[in-house]
């Protein structure tokens, strides 16, 4: 069985399994496509966890959320008055140092039978091609209080907005640049998503905004972790 929030990861995780790989691998597609095709509940740049039970009944956790950069205070998203800004949702300041790219990566390499550059081909296509989207996702994107948000900020106006002119239901989605990313990680691993384009982009991007919190020791010093997990019986 395989779910998801979302058509196409739930399509790309049930041809990793017909074509011969695990529920791991099928996982780590499906991680990768809804990065493409579901961006408000996950991406590139979130985290999470991933709770793996094998078939004699033994269980590994691995914790990779997101982290706060090294320079962040206790008081950043509070103003002059010690009242609580938005600046800890919405902008530049909101970004914490990503998971998901190591996370995958850690429990791929544990538990996962299929090449990593393979698994990540389905969200490299959607993105590079683009992918039909939803009513839901087309009415979210013009919904007033999401589209004053993205239209913040010329990139993802441009993207997620249309230029101003809004998608509508069966409009194709492309993300060029987000391809590029993939493609980048498919070829290197989490290693060029932490250390190499991508890591540096992403600091001296935030470097440029938000001086004060980021730098590219931020990314080198993610973390993700093998953790015991809670355990009980039913009554």
């Amino acid at each position: 069985m395989v779910v998801s929030g979302e058509a196409n990861a739930t399509e790309a995780g049930v041809r990793v399994l017909q074509s011969g790989g695990n529920a791991i691998d099928a996982a780590v597609a499906m991680g990768f496509v809804l990065s493409v095709t579901h961006t408000g509940m996950t991406g590139l740049g979130g985290g999470g966890y991933v709770l793996v039970r094998m078939a004699d009944g033994s269980t590994s956790f691995f914790d990779f959320r997101e982290q706060a950069p090294g320079r962040a205070t206790r008081n950043m998203f509070l103003d002059a008055s010690g009242k609580l800004t938005k600046d800890s949702v919405i902008g530049w300041k909101a970004a914490a140092v990503p998971g998901n790219v190591k996370g995958y990566e850690t429990v791929h390499r544990k538990y996962g039978v299929k090449p990593w550059s393979e698994l990540l081909q389905p969200a490299i296509r959607l993105a590079r091609d683009g992918h039909p989207l939803s009513w839901g996702h087309a009415a979210a994107f013009r919904s007033p209080n999401e589209s004053a948000r993205l239209a913040q900020f010329p990139e993802t106006k441009r993207i997620f907005l249309n230029g101003g002119q809004f998608f509508q239901p069966g409009d194709l989605l492309v993300q060029k640049e987000l391809a590029q990313t993939l493609e980048r990680v498919a070829r290197s691993g989490a290693k060029e998503f932490y250390e190499g384009e991508t890591a540096h982009r992403f600091a001296d991007e935030m470097a440029s905004k938000f001086s004060a919190c980021w730098s590219r020791r931020n990314m080198r010093k993610a973390e993700r972790a093998r953790r015991r997990h809670c355990t009980g019986s039913p009554r």
